[in-house]
């Protein structure tokens, strides 16, 4: 059973990977007071990361095992193998998968990431989240743009949407429930087509204007 108690504490969250999603997303909530665990193939970069956000550093299977929620932050093609390695250690666990199979031309290198995800660990409860805006956007205290705070889409079980908005409204943005697991293949080709429109110099933004109040 999800404990929905993690909602109004201070969590223990560990973190896959050691790059900029890591250092951003690890930072905000390293700062907000909960306690960060930072786990990567290179343990001399999970070494300086956690020193540099004042986290801990240990292996996959010991970051699982010490955390409540781990972020996925890994190469997209990487993370099953990473799971597969931490093992039954992120059974029960709250995993967000942040990662984008993206590949030349903006075009996705696989249909369903989170599901992919979801395969690898099938006793973790999935949340896809984060995915959709650049590193940088998350190095943001707050990211607001326009005055308005950044809307942040999650699509898993509602327990552990709930759970994963509290991590989001910590970083000073709108947590969106955003359905179950199997509407992050639709955030997912969203984020490929966006990011394509950018890289050919388009507004993607001005495709989404604010509804009226």
């Amino acid at each position: 059973m999800l404990s929905l108690d993690l909602r109004e504490q201070h969590m223990r969250i560990g973190i896959f990977g050691a790059g900029g999603m890591a250092e951003a997303l690890g930072g905000q909530w390293a700062a907000t007071g909960h306690e960060v665990m930072i786990a990567a193939r290179d343990q001399a970069k999970a070494d300086a990361l956690a020193g540099k956000i004042s986290a801990r550093a240990g292996t996959w299977e010991e970051t699982a095992r010490a955390s409540e929620v781990i972020l996925l932050a890994v190469p997209a093609p990487s993370a099953p193998e990473v799971l597969a390695v931490a093992g039954k250690s992120v059974a029960g666990k709250m995993l967000i998968d942040c990662t984008n199979a993206v590949g030349p031309g903006a075009t996705l290198t696989a249909p369903d990431q989170a599901a992919r995800i979801a395969a690898a660990a099938p006793d973790a409860h999935v949340v896809k989240a984060f995915n959709l805006c650049d590193v940088d956007v998350w190095r943001m205290t707050p990211p607001v743009f326009g005055g308005r705070p950044l809307a942040v889409p999650l699509c898993g079980s509602p327990e552990a949407v709930e759970v994963v908005s509290s991590l989001v409204r910590d970083i000073g943005c709108t947590p969106l429930n955003a359905g179950g697991l199997d509407r992050a293949r639709l955030m997912e080709a969203t984020m490929a087509f966006m990011v394509g429109l950018w890289f050919d110099g388009h507004d993607a933004q001005a495709c989404f204007p604010p509804l009226p109040v």
